[in-house]
Parts: structure tokens; C-alpha cells; sequence
């Protein structure tokens, strides 16, 4: 598995084996209560062969984000203050949200989209409308436009248009082909002089945002005429999708007073986009939790997707789950009804799927956007890890193992499902091809057959031999769905250049990067074990940290780079010491791993900063991932594997017993890589 990596623990450990069969291996991803409905704490998924009654509960509000209060507007009432999102007697609404740094989450998403050089551009534009409209400098506002550049990818342009008007609710976005169009909002502007600017970009943003039952509600005021101006404002850019009405409140000094409340209208919305430039159609989502068994993520979502009549980019989840295990994860999918997902139920248990918890849904999940995972592992066929070894209590090192694991935690290596465990090709492999922009190549290494007689490498070996790419469509089954969207673009365009570039961009976006990131991971493995192995578990000069803890791990001025003061004054713990996941936007190690990058990329035939691929739209800024992490909630226990014989205090017998271990992990860490840590052997 990771035959030359290092160890942070030094007990003996044990022999067994993992994964007899999918029930010996259980994962069940920990939600997160922000995002999903009616869940008062983290905490794993509900497992149950029953599907759970449909929460019909409108969406929650999304937490509150700290802004810097603006001056009252030209044309407001002076004495009124900034508005928020607090909703009459009655609504939905939850007091006391976190407050989340400002631009925080929105700025990362365009950093990622985009790259740091454009969304820094992105940036200056935003500013340079802000200050035209302080100088009341009409004609510029009008006419000034700035271009993101083409998107192909239709996932990628919706996530930038959301992203965008996230973090800047005065700008419009607007799609001219696959081109994108940043301007200022005119409608924005306007309502500036009408209520305050706080107040206004919370309303873009409930605007944008579009959450079904949700309301938004401006602050208390007692001006009937000003009322009424706000009322008309509404009524005439939105009229065909909100409704206002005024309501009866308490203001901050306890005294009634009257707000205007503003909610979507009840009847479905269609159309194409309005005078402010927004959407109006509501596309529906579906929530529910899958089960899979002896299935890869993207095959389950490529059978649902074939089933459905949707595409597999409908399909939104936050991590990809083993194969050779019964998981459990949330998803999210576009433009099916909760009653359409229970009418396949019976047909997908056939294909190793159950679906549970199926209920409405605000929006997609993000990769990443999970709490963590929690795992129920049996290891069987218990020894020694040698015949002179034989004589040593097994129950004791199992105990000595589990305890230092425990207290010291283990090295975070990305696992063997990462790269395609096992496969001719690994995806590690495919990653770097398309990094070095050698499309036909990634082509062909990702249609390169494994050494067994089935229809699917049937078919991939059948294209290496012919590259007649409709014959090897018509050899594929259904749910390949990866396979067959590369194979029509192929089809259509040549198997060259160019025609396996527009192959690659027929492909979702997030089925494109996985590779790209395989290929980073891999990179991250090997430098993690060098940094181990020149420094062990001292903290040393030039080494990266951070400081502070729950901080984004994408953030390069969080991280710190160790000084020889600070590494004589043993400031920092080796838990703390972060590695880069290679990309354009990160900085690396000032010490002998800087140095070790520099060399292990130039081997590969990458640069520094190359970590852009343009005709595929992939950006890849990069990030930091601590070396070590802990293990949470760990329990074991021993049970024989033969009916009526119980185990003796002092003596186990190999393979007569089996280990059932249960612990949580934190996102993207790997149980097998926690158990090779424990048992000290491959598995």
C-alpha cells in the first residue's frame, strides 16, 4: 500500500485482514448541522433498512456574515438602521448564527475558480464600481463591463455566478455564450438610496439565493410614504417574483413599529432572466442519504443518473467513499422530485444501492463539506507478525497498539483508493497527463483495460486497438456514463489533440479535477514521508505551521513559517506542521522539503506555478494538510470467530478471533491508513 512510508508510532503491532466482505467494513459520513435539516448536533447518519419520513421543513437561514455598517443612504430616513435578515412572528429564523469572517468562504470559492491573479482583478472591479458610484459618475457606471473569461463547464459558470454575487451583491454576472460578464447592478444602486447599504446586500443575496418558504425582512420604520417608496421599488423590478407586505413589530426600544417583509410568490416562476438579472426559474433538489455496497461513488451516481433520465453533474455529495465497504453519505440531486427518487428505490437495491431520508433541499453540497466520518471495521484472521513472534501476548499488543494510536495519532496519508488500488493504470497517473496538457495520452491511460474478460474492459481494450470510439460506446453499459461522455465528444471531434481536449471538457468538472487532485496527493505522500524521515517529529526551522486552531487550510496567511528562534524555544508540535498540496497559490517549506518539491516537480516536467490547465478550465490552487492527525471516539473489542468458545485473559489464538473496531476521523483522512498505523503491516 505505502511500502517505503513512515510510521509515528513505535509499538509491534499485528497481522489480519480487512474487507472479507463489505459488512466487515462500514462507514457512515458525520453530517453537519448547517446544512442539513432538522439536525441539532453533528452526528452520524441515520442507518436504518427504513426510509425516514420527508422533512418538509422550509430551508434554514444561512448564518449571518459580520459586516462594517455603512453610513446611511442618499434619500433614507437617517434615524433608521442597518437591516438584516429577521423575519416577522411566526417565521422560521434562527437567532444567535456564527458569525463568519467576511468574504471568507465566497472569497475562497473564487480564488478556486478563478485563480488568485483574476479574482484579484475581479476584485479591483468590484472597487473601481464602487468608487464611480461615489462619484456619482453615471456614464461609467452604465458601460463598464469586465469579462471572467469562457467557462464551458455548466456547473463551473453556476457556481461563479453564485459565488460572485455572493461576495459582491451590487455586481450583476451574465452569460454570452460561455463567456462571463461582470457589470454593476443598477437595481442595487437604487434601492442605496432608499434603505441602507447593509440592508440592500442582504436583500441581493435573499434575492439570489432564492431558499423556497424563505422570507427577508427590512429593518422597522415609521415613515408611511418611505414605506411605500420601498413598496413600489419592489413591485416594479420584482413584481413577477416577490410580494411584499407591511407587518406590525417590536424594535430595539421595545415600541411597535412596522416592516416590510418580502417573500417569493408562491406559484412557480419561468422565464428567462429579469431586468436585475436574476434567475427566475427555481430549479427543485432532492436530499436523501445513499447506501452502497462494493460500488466507487461516481459508478453509484452514474447509475442513479442513468436511471433518473438526469445527468451525473445533477448530482452533488462531500466526499468520495470506498468501494469495497457499506457506506452511508448524504447527496443532494438537481431536478428530481422526492417522488420520483422513491419510485427507483426497488430497482437500485438491485444494483447494490439503498436510498434513505429522501426530503427537499435548499442546494447542492460541496465537496469538503462534512464534519467527518465514522467507521465499524472487523479485522480478521488475527497473528503475530512472524513465527518467532508467536509466543508474545496477542491480546496485549492489540491493547499497546490501540492505546498508542490513540494518545499519538498517526502520519495522514492519503489512501490506496485514492489512486485506483490494484489498477493497471492509477489515477495518480492520468492526473499528471493532463497537468502536462498531454490530452491523448490522459485519453488512452484512462481507457486502458484491466486484465479481466467484461464488458467494460472488453470495450476499452476494444478503442486502444481500433480508436473507433462509436463501436466501443455501443460495447459499453449504461451506468459508464464517465466513459461514454468521453467516448461521443471523441466520436464527434477525433481521437487528437483537440478532440480528446473537448473529450475531457464533456466531463463534469468535478469528474475532471479528481484526477488532477490524485496526482497532487500522491505528490503529498512522498513529501510527508521524506519530511519525516530527514526531521522526524521535531519541529524544525523553515517548516510550515499553523498557529491557530479550526483555521482554513487554504488560507496562506495563516500559515507561518518556523524561525530558528522558534524551533531552539520548541514553540511549535509536530502536530501542528503543515505540508502544501501542491498548486499556483501556495508557498512551501524553507528547508530541505521546499527543496525536495522543487526537484520531485521538475522530475515530473512541472513548474512552480503551472498547476492551471486552461483548455480544460482546471485551477488548482493548492492548500495545506497537517502530517499528523488524531483518531476520535476509538473502541475495540475481541470476539471469537467460533460459536460457544470464549477468549482466554492472557492468550488469543491466531486467527481464531477478530478485532471489531470503531472510531470518527476527520474529513479526507483514511481508515486504512489509521489501521496500517495500528497493526504496522499493509493492508
Amino acid at each position: 500500500m505505502l511500502p517505503s512510508f513512515s510510521y509515528v508510532t513505535r509499538h509491534t503491532g499485528f497481522r489480519g485482514t480487512i474487507k472479507n466482505s463489505p459488512s466487515d467494513f462500514v462507514v457512515t459520513e458525520i453530517e453537519v448541522p448547517e446544512h442539513l435539516q432538522g439536525v441539532s448536533r453533528a452526528e452520524p447518519l441515520q442507518r436504518t433498512g427504513e426510509v425516514l419520513p420527508e422533512r418538509s421543513s422550509p430551508c434554514p437561514q444561512q448564518p449571518k456574515k459580520r459586516r462594517v455598517e455603512a453610513p446611511p443612504a442618499a434619500g433614507g430616513d437617517p434615524g433608521r438602521a442597518g437591516g438584516g435578515c429577521s423575519a416577522p412572528p411566526g417565521t422560521n429564523h434562527r437567532e444567535s448564527e456564527p458569525d463568519l469572517k467576511p468574504g471568507l468562504k465566497e472569497g475562497g470559492m473564487l480564488d478556486s475558480l478563478l485563480g488568485k491573479s483574476m479574482s484579484e482583478l475581479l476584485n479591483k472591479f468590484a472597487c473601481d464600481v464602487k468608487d464611480a458610484w461615489d462619484l456619482e459618475n453615471n456614464a461609467d457606471c452604465s458601460s463598464r463591463e469586465f469579462s471572467l473569461g469562457p467557462v464551458p463547464d455548466k456547473k463551473t459558470r453556476a457556481d461563479l455566478h453564485s459565488a460572485v454575487r455572493q461576495k459582491f451583491p451590487f455586481l450583476l454576472t451574465a452569460s454570452k455564450d460561455s463567456e462571463m460578464i461582470v457589470k454593476g447592478n443598477a437595481d442595487y444602486r437604487e434601492l442605496c438610496r432608499l434603505v441602507t447599504e447593509k440592508e440592500t446586500s442582504d436583500f441581493f443575496k435573499f434575492l439570489d439565493a432564492k431558499l423556497e418558504n424563505a422570507t427577508f425582512s427590512f429593518e422597522p420604520d415609521g415613515n408611511k410614504e418611505h414605506r411605500k417608496i420601498v413598496h413600489h421599488f419592489i413591485s416594479r423590478k420584482f413584481g413577477k417574483l416577490l410580494e411584499t407586505k407591511s407587518f406590525t413589530v417590536t424594535d430595539v426600544n421595545d415600541q411597535p413599529n412596522v416592516s416590510i417583509v418580502v417573500r417569493f410568490r408562491e406559484k412557480r416562476w419561468s422565464g428567462k432572466r429579469s431586468a436585475g438579472g436574476f434567475q427566475e426559474k427555481q430549479d427543485v433538489y432532492t436530499a436523501f442519504t445513499l447506501q452502497k455496497e462494493n460500488l466507487e461513488t461516481l459508478e453509484a451516481i452514474g447509475l442513479l443518473a442513468a436511471e433518473l433520465g438526469v445527468l451525473p453533474s445533477d448530482f452533488s455529495y462531500t466526499g468520495i467513499k470506498d468501494k469495497k465497504a457499506i457506506t452511508y453519505q448524504p447527496m443532494v440531486v438537481k431536478k428530481v422530485t422526492p417522488e420520483r427518487l422513491k419510485e427507483i428505490g426497488n430497482k437500485m437495491e438491485n444494483k447494490g444501492m439503498k436510498i434513505h431520508n429522501i426530503h427537499l433541499a435548499c442546494q447542492h453540497l460541496k465537496l469538503g463539506q462534512l464534519k467527518g466520518n465514522h467507521f465499524d471495521i472487523v479485522v480478521r484472521d488475527l497473528k503475530h507478525h512472524s513465527h518467532d513472534d508467536s509466543s508474545a501476548d496477542l491480546k496485549k499488543r492489540i491493547s499497546e497498539a490501540m492505546e498508542n494510536v490513540e494518545i499519538k495519532g498517526f502520519v495522514n496519508y492519503y489512501g490506496p483508493q485514492r489512486f485506483g488500488q490494484g489498477q493497471n493504470v492509477q489515477t495518480d497517473q492520468i492526473g499528471l497527463a493532463l497537468l502536462n496538457e498531454k490530452m491523448v495520452k490522459a485519453v488512452k491511460l484512462f481507457f486502458t483495460p484491466e486484465d479481466t474478460d467484461d464488458p467494460v474492459n472488453n470495450a476499452k481494450r476494444y478503442f486502444l486497438q481500433t480508436e473507433d470510439a462509436k463501436g466501443a460506446l455501443g460495447m459499453l453499459p449504461e451506468f459508464k456514463v464517465r466513459e461514454k461522455m468521453l467516448l461521443r465528444a471523441l466520436h464527434r471531434y477525433g481521437v487528437n489533440h483537440e478532440g480528446c481536449t473537448k473529450g475531457w471538457l464533456n466531463i463534469p468538472h468535478s469528474m475532471r479535477i479528481f484526477y488532477v487532485h490524485a496526482y497532487c496527493s500522491k505528490i503529498w505522500n512522498e513529501a510527508a514521508s521524506y519530511r519525516l524521515q530527514i526531521y522526524g517529529s521535531k519541529v524544525v526551522e523553515g517548516d510550515l505551521v499553523f498557529s491557530e486552531q479550526d483555521e482554513s487550510y487554504f488560507l496562506n496567511d495563516k500559515v507561518h513559517v518556523v524561525t530558528a528562534p522558534e524551533e531552539s524555544a520548541n514553540k511549535y508540535s509536530i502536530n501542528q506542521v503543515v505540508l502544501p498540496m501542491v498548486g499556483h497559490s501556495i508557498k512551501y517549506p524553507s528547508n530541505k522539503v521546499g527543496q525536495w518539491y522543487r526537484e520531485r516537480l521538475s522530475k515530473d516536467e512541472l513548474q512552480m506555478c503551472k498547476f492551471r490547465v486552461s483548455p480544460l478550465q482546471l485551477n488548482i490552487p493548492g492548500c495545506y494538510r497537517p502530517i499528523l492527525k488524531n483518531i476520535q471516539n476509538l473502541s475495540y473489542f475481541l470476539q471469537s470467530n467460533e460459536e460457544g468458545i470464549g477468549i482466554e485473559d492472557n492468550h488469543l489464538t491466531e486467527s481464531k478471533v477478530s478485532l471489531h473496531i470503531s472510531f470518527d476521523l476527520d474529513p479526507s483522512c483514511y481508515a486504512t491508513v489509521c489501521l496500517r498505523e495500528i497493526m504496522k503491516c499493509d493492508l
